[in-house]
């Protein structure tokens, strides 16, 4: 018997240091970020606002790091007034004020090439990427995607003079046309799909493109809709000739990988700006500024766009 007994409490002990080998595991995975208890099981949707400010952590305690590319007007751009001072606008500049006030933080805005946006997500240095970004299943591995805030469309633009070149995707698929298209984006995607058999010129900048289009150096480019539309008002040379179908609609914001309840928070403040209306005030006002004077950022300076 006592040696039945031995061999019990033997095999207790066992099982004590099995299992206390199983929660320093644990330990490991969550100070890695992955496998965090915490993540998986926190039911953020069931918090009050207030339970999930205090559960929400930033890149800076306090503050929301945003990065985005403001050479994509409406969506984020230089307005420019006529004392020549230049203002960082656009719908996602906005949206993003309203979101950081939404969780009580203190909005940090870093602009950068859009490319940037795409780094700064992967390698966690900044909390939100708004660029109009749209929720491609690819990039899903490096970001977290917000429910959707604005729905827009893909145009494949020309000049107005070259128009009668391009009456179907098709005749865009040739080897003596050069097509443009942003680096690190949805419409280069689309420039691969549609126009293999093209030049297709990466450019870090919308506003790059379309100066290229207006100098004649391109035949044509991938631009989203709305800022084509944008550039339109200020180029009326240019010409929005095809729709491009694509099936993943709409914008939605960037959220560092894995920060459910940063995600949760950005979900309910786009709720509350559709509901009050905010946001189609947002886009208007921004649509608005955006036919007057633009600029950009080059080498660390803004110039007119």
């Amino acid at each position: 018997m006592k040696k039945f007994l031995a061999l019990i409490l033997t095999l207790a002990m066992a099982l004590s240091v099995t299992a206390c080998g199983g929660s320093d595991d644990t330990a490991d995975d969550t100070a890695d970020g992955e496998g965090s208890g915490t993540e998986e099981t926190a039911d953020y949707a069931s918090m009050t606002d207030d339970e999930l400010k205090a559960a929400i952590t930033t890149v800076e305690g306090g503050k929301l790091t945003v990065a985005t590319s403001p050479d994509f007007a409406p969506y984020e751009f230089y307005s420019i007034d006529e004392s020549g001072n230049a203002q960082l606008a656009g719908f996602d500049i906005a949206l993003s004020q309203y979101i950081a006030d939404y969780l009580g933080l203190e909005l940090v805005v870093n602009p950068m090439d859009f490319n940037g946006v795409l780094t700064e997500l992967q390698t966690k240095h900044a909390d939100l990427g708004m660029a109009g970004l749209s929720p491609d299943p690819e990039r899903e591995g490096i970001m977290d995607f917000s429910d959707i805030y604005y729905m827009g469309g893909q145009s494949f633009v020309c000049l107005e003079s070259n128009k009668d070149k391009f009456p179907t995707l098709e005749d865009t698929n040739n080897p003596e046309y050069s097509i443009a298209a942003q680096t690190g984006s949805i419409q280069y995607n689309l420039a691969e799909e549609h126009s293999p058999e093209a030049n297709i010129v990466s450019l870090a900048k919308v506003t790059d493109i379309v100066a290229e289009l207006v100098a004649g150096k391109i035949d044509g480019a991938y631009i989203e809709t709305l800022p084509a539309m944008s550039y339109q008002v200020n180029y009326p040379e240019l010409c929005l000739a095809l729709e491009v179908p694509y099936d993943v609609a709409g914008s939605s914001v960037g959220v560092t990988k894995g920060n459910a309840a940063l995600l949760e928070g950005v979900n309910r403040a786009i709720a509350a700006a559709i509901e009050d209306g905010s946001m189609d005030q947002f886009v208007e006002e921004a649509t608005t500024l955006a036919a007057g004077n633009t600029g950009i950022l080059v080498d660390g300076e803004i110039v007119a766009g």
